[in-house]
């Protein structure tokens, strides 16, 4: 129930009907008797700066999480943002501060990692392939690169956005190795597809299937898109042994940090 009294925090972008958060955000508020709620906002890009006016004056508004195409566009009108969203110039969370001030944060590589470290993953000293070079994956590729792992090879279709992903990752991280060749999936410990490769019925693989089957069982396999749930690369990953992370658990495990940013929930839920 939505009161007076009620505190809100919002996720914008469109569209928006598939996402997770307010299904995940509501229904902790609703177990853990607090009187707060998350609105879905579909937003048409041309109001988004008149949106970001609006959020300094919304006083019952704690924060926003920000999804889909709006990371990197919102972070161009906030007051501050924290170094790794500075470094990946994109945002998926805002707070609004009591002054109305707006801070933003990246946490979509936090909230991969955590999911992957409940499958057992270890980052450090590890070897990933990361699909998928835009504002997820730049972030999950980031947080690896913090966590230790010894080696990120990035695919993209488009050469100059894996190209300033290697330099940043490579100015950044001074002991990572960068790669953007492959010839196989044998070597690698987890398997990102952070890429829309896979969303809704179409059936398609972020990858050829004859370099799939190269996948070993010991390879965590990890994918982003959240419907379907199990998404064609998944359903092959699994049939070769391998254990899955779905996009519906990166989702959760986002949770408590993009709540903690908002000052609306603990870090770990």
């Amino acid at each position: 129930m939505i009161r007076g009294s009620t505190e809100l925090v919002a996720i914008v972008g469109s569209p928006i009907a598939q996402v997770k958060s307010p299904d995940n955000f509501n229904t902790w508020f609703a177990n853990n008797d607090r009187n707060l709620a998350m609105l879905p906002i579909d937003m048409q890009e041309a109001s988004l700066q008149a949106f970001v006016g609006s959020l300094k004056g919304w006083r019952n508004l704690r924060g926003c999480v920000v999804t889909v195409p709006y990371k990197q566009v919102l972070a161009a009108h906030l007051d501050g943002l924290s170094d790794r969203a500075t470094a990946l110039g994109s945002v998926n969370v805002i707070r609004r501060e009591p002054d109305g001030r707006l801070l933003g944060d990246n946490v979509d590589g936090a909230g991969f990692l955590g999911a992957a470290r409940k499958h057992g993953f270890q980052p450090a000293g590890k070897r990933v392939l990361v699909i998928g070079c835009g504002g997820v994956g730049s972030a999950i590729a980031y947080a690896l690169g913090e966590a230790g792992v010894a080696q990120v090879t990035l695919s993209d279709p488009s050469t100059p956005r894996a190209a300033a992903l290697c330099e940043l990752l490579g100015n950044t991280f001074a002991n990572l190795e960068v790669a953007t060749h492959y010839e196989s999936l044998e070597r690698f410990d987890l398997l990102v597809n952070a890429s829309p490769v896979g969303m809704g019925d179409t059936g398609e693989l972020p990858l050829p299937a004859s370099l799939l089957e190269t996948l070993q069982p010991r390879t965590l396999a990890a994918d982003v898109v959240t419907s379907p749930e199990i998404t064609p690369l998944l359903a092959l990953a699994r049939q070769r042994g391998c254990a899955i992370q779905t996009g519906a658990q990166m989702a959760f495990a986002q949770l408590g940090h993009l709540g903690a940013f908002m000052g609306v929930t603990p870090l770990e839920i």
